[in-house]
């Protein structure tokens, strides 16, 4: 197990989106980043935005900084945790609704959390090769850099969970697919690193959700593994993995705690520095696998 020492320290952040400031209430639409500044009224908002969520989080003594995800849009339920490269992805047009059916196979009803998001999220169709466009994450990582001194980490959705909010009409299979937007992550992160960004978030690997379904193979789990590692390839940054259980377990979708059991050992083979955990909700219940594993790279 990890042993703390005196001379030891043990960094301090939050994981990633921030609380809008009331007043920001300008959203790209789709636009370019860069474009979008060129708009005074948004650049206004959008910096002072990022400075006052990197202030609070100085205020507050992290010795690790975001931009608090500020660049994501007003939008229900996190949604441009999705949208934001799904809208600059090349090879997407339109969107299919699902929603009815997703939400009927879990039993949800008017008035759940999960009803609204599922709502308002509806995947993009895949009409040709997928390819890069405008993501721009090295330009929005540097806008904060700038406004601090302390390092600025950089979080954005893996390609295995972009994946799952997009419709294939391209592709002989869903992992022909997968192994293309590992692709475009991949020159973007490496972009990004070559930049000078210490510490990018890659989000919410599939693995620890995937694993409690029944239908869930364990060549299923290997090809996440090898998706999310691919992604990571010639990427010369410190490597953070954020797991959770995200508002389903909030809700106790699942009918008990959730646990990472058969996840961990296929969590443990990504190649990340440090992987990390949200156990809060279910008050650090059924972490017996991490300190079973006796692991020292895995913060909860």
């Amino acid at each position: 197990m990890l042993t703390v020492t005196q001379n030891m320290m043990l960094p301090t952040a939050i994981t990633g989106s921030y609380p809008r400031p009331l007043w920001f209430d300008m959203s790209l639409n789709g636009q370019s980043f860069k474009s979008a500044l060129g708009e005074s009224l948004f650049r206004e908002q959008y910096l002072d935005a990022v400075a006052a969520i990197i202030n609070a989080q100085e205020a507050a003594g992290l010795d690790i900084v975001t931009d608090g995800d500020t660049r994501f849009d007003l939008a229900v339920g996190g949604k441009s945790w999705f949208f934001y490269p799904i809208e600059r992805i090349n090879g997407i047009r339109g969107h299919r609704d699902t929603s009815q059916g997703w939400m009927g196979r879990h039993g949800l009803r008017p008035g759940k959390i999960l009803w609204e998001v599922q709502e308002a999220y509806q995947p993009g169709i895949v009409k040709e090769k997928l390819t890069r466009g405008p993501l721009e994450y090295t330009a929005l990582w540097q806008v904060a850099q700038r406004l601090t001194d302390k390092p600025v980490k950089f979080g954005a959705i893996c390609a295995p969970a972009l994946a799952s909010m997009l419709w294939n009409e391209f592709y002989a299979d869903d992992k022909a697919m997968i192994l293309d937007l590992c692709d475009i992550m991949n020159a973007e992160l490496r972009e990004l690193a070559a930049a000078g960004c210490p510490l990018i978030q890659v989000e919410e690997p599939p693995h620890h959700a995937r694993s409690l379904r029944p239908d869930c193979t364990d060549a299923d789990l290997e090809f996440m593994t090898e998706a999310f590692n691919r992604q990571l390839v010639g990427v010369e940054a410190e490597i953070w993995a954020h797991t959770c259980w995200g508002n389903p377990n909030q809700q106790r979708f699942y009918w008990e705690v959730p646990s990472y059991d058969r996840a961990m050992p296929h969590l443990l083979q990504l190649d990340a520095d440090v992987i990390t955990s949200e156990c809060a909700s279910s008050g650090g219940g059924r972490a017996d696998p991490i300190t079973r594993l006796k692991r020292s790279r895995w913060i909860g």
